[in-house]
């Protein structure tokens, strides 16, 4: 298992950690690969009746890595090239689609931000806990991107309305406005975030595992699948990525300027 993502057993419970504090906990392509590993092991695993997923110290995640992405930045394809920005970002959609089909109560516990792609991270969870200095994001129009593969779990977590003001606005949430736009679940001090969770656990524990399954594959027949956009969403967002928008919004992000889209009067 990658360093980039830490999974951690205590009796019936796997704490699964994105793991680069340095970036953020920002979703390199080591750590997509480990969280989709992780999540297909738990699909067999009916000993696992909980799994928390968190960032390591300072954020949940910033949200995907273009450390990767760089050299494509702006970039157009040549005549009849594929484009391998297509299967990279379809792997963040395999690893949305799997949480959600999990079998086990998947709870998110955040504290810092959570960002592009951690947002859709935390619309696949049964429950989430967050701390009051969390912050909750879709930057990604504001960047002249798409939030490609994030775009039907929104939509599933908050409805179309809120995900239209989420997503095509580029807003960001603090952990107060988050819960009261269905986003969060439960609110934790500052500090007190383990506490918190731990108390949750207990509780969540009062459920029994085989009924959780059976509960969850019901309402997911009950609601429909999440709709299969991702092959769709990773040709959106690798065009995206190549034209000129994108690299425009990055270039003037990263000199926290304004994009040459925004009205600067």
């Amino acid at each position: 298992m990658s360093q980039a993502f830490l999974v951690e057993r205590q009796g019936d419970t796997e704490r699964w950690t994105l793991n680069d504090p340095a970036a953020r906990n920002a979703l390199s392509d080591a750590m997509v690969l480990g969280l989709y590993e992780a999540t297909l092991r738990a699909q067999t695993d009916d000993t696992l009746r909980i799994i928390v997923l968190t960032g390591a110290p300072g954020a949940f995640t910033a949200g995907g890595s273009l450390g990767n992405f760089s050299s494509a930045i702006g970039q157009p394809l040549q005549p009849g090239e594929d484009d391998p920005l297509v299967a990279l970002n379809r792997g963040f959609g395999d690893v949305l689609h799997a949480l959600c089909a999990l079998p086990q109560l998947l709870v998110c516990a955040v504290d810092g931000a959570a960002m592009g792609g951690g947002f859709g991270l935390v619309c696949c969870a049964d429950h989430v806990i967050a701390t009051e200095r969390s912050v909750f994001g879709t930057p990604e129009v504001t960047l002249g991107l798409p939030p490609a593969q994030i775009a039907p779990f929104v939509w599933m977590r908050l409805g179309e309305a809120r995900a239209r003001q989420c997503l095509l606005q580029g807003l960001s949430f603090r952990a107060e406005a988050a819960m009261q736009l269905g986003l969060v679940d439960e609110l934790a001090d500052d500090g007190e975030l383990e506490k918190g969770l731990q108390e949750r656990l207990q509780r969540l524990r009062r459920a029994a595992p085989g009924a959780v399954a059976s509960t969850k594959r019901l309402l997911q027949r009950l609601r429909g699948d999440v709709p299969d956009l991702r092959d769709e969403a990773a040709t959106a967002f690798a065009a995206a990525l190549r034209g000129p928008e994108a690299a425009a919004g990055l270039s003037a992000f990263a000199k926290k300027q304004p994009a040459p889209w925004v009205d600067k009067t």
